[in-house]
């Protein structure tokens, strides 16, 4: 049911971005990456990462924003991807970019399923990163987060 509750989210935040602002100053926003883990994964199973980004404000984004999700060595991206416009980079990397327009104290969500090599033993724990970059932020700091893979 989570999963559901959060690609409902997601794609609420989606539909309040509205189109791209090609060309707008950029603004006064601050957007945040919050560290969500994914569920565990059974060697060679599947689970979704949540590239999950808080606008902290003052103000909405004039310009478009893009989350990458990195994935660690022994995991592999494999689509479909939400929103419909993220795109692979390489089996690891994920790319989706979002339009401007997102309003102070809002949020998107990238869902990323990630599989786990099947040769990869019960126990494993391993480092992710969910990026976000824009110009119109201008506080680097939150920008990047940890998630951790469990191998169960």
């Amino acid at each position: 049911m989570t999963r559901w509750v959060m690609a409902g989210l997601a794609a609420s935040a989606a539909l309040m971005l509205g189109a791209t602002t090609a060309g707008a100053a950029p603004s006064g926003s601050d957007l945040m990456v919050v560290r969500l883990d994914p569920d565990a994964v059974a060697p060679g199973g599947t689970t979704t990462v949540h590239g999950f980004v808080a606008n902290v404000g003052p103000q909405r984004t004039a310009s478009p924003f893009t989350v990458l999700v990195d994935l660690p060595a022994g995991f592999t991206a494999e689509g479909p991807y939400f929103p419909a416009g993220c795109r692979a980079l390489s089996d690891q990397v994920v790319q989706c970019t979002f339009g401007g327009g997102l309003p102070p104290l809002e949020t998107a969500t990238a869902l990323v399923p990630v599989r786990a090599d099947a040769d990869v033993p019960p126990g494993t724990v391993a480092e992710g990163h969910v990026r976000v970059v824009s110009v119109d932020d201008h506080n680097p700091a939150n920008n990047s987060t940890p998630f951790t893979l469990t191998v169960g």
